[in-house]
């Protein structure tokens, strides 16, 4: 019974927490709050969350796992096919999951990902993914031979700072960002292709 009560207690104080977030961002979350929603006292949640950045681990863990199911529901085989689709499952995650997308690549968490040494020891799924088909082109002769956590960064940079610009009202609107987003990516991806100038 303590156990499920434990279990419980905090699965509703994380809700309340992404609640928090989801309607003012990071600012919104404070421990004060969490506890006047789930109707414990602060202090009770240290218990769970030893300070503010393990809940700020929690969310972005959450972001990245709606991040990383988008990803897992791509059906393509050819690797430039489902590249191509990352890069438009990422400008929809961007724009239709924001507070998930802020989670996953904009929270200042103690654990998010770090590059170079977390992917290339494979901790981030979705850039293994990445590298495993680029691998794949480069052994068809379709991508160059340059190191695919490279590749994979520059995709990822390119990506991230057009949905910065977006957020920070760079674009007229966003069909024109869409527009954009496509074109760049696919400008950008086209220079890796073998024989590219």
């Amino acid at each position: 019974m303590p156990e499920t009560a434990t279990a419980s207690t905090l699965g509703r104080i994380f809700t309340a927490a992404r609640q928090l977030f989801d309607q003012g961002g990071v600012e919104a979350v404070s421990m004060r709050r969490i506890a006047q929603k789930v109707g414990i006292t602060p202090m009770a949640i240290y218990k769970h969350y030893p300070d503010k950045d393990a809940l700020l681990n929690a969310l972005m863990l959450d972001g990245f796992a709606a991040w990383e199911a988008k990803v897992d529901a791509i059906e393509a085989r050819e690797p430039l096919v489902w590249l191509d689709r990352v890069n438009d499952a990422f400008l929809d995650f961007a724009i239709t999951e924001p507070r998930r997308y802020e989670a996953a690549f904009l929270l200042r968490a103690s654990r998010a990902r770090q590059y170079p040494h977390d992917f290339a020891a494979g901790r981030s799924p979705v850039v293994s993914k990445m590298q495993a088909q680029l691998q794949a082109a480069q052994v068809e002769g379709i991508v160059s031979d340059l190191p695919v956590t490279e590749i994979a960064l520059t995709i990822a940079a390119l990506n991230q700072g057009l949905v910065a610009m977006y957020r920070a009202g760079r674009f007229a609107g966003e069909e024109e960002f869409r527009a954009a987003y496509r074109a760049a990516t696919r400008h950008c991806f086209r220079s890796f292709l073998k024989g590219a100038k």
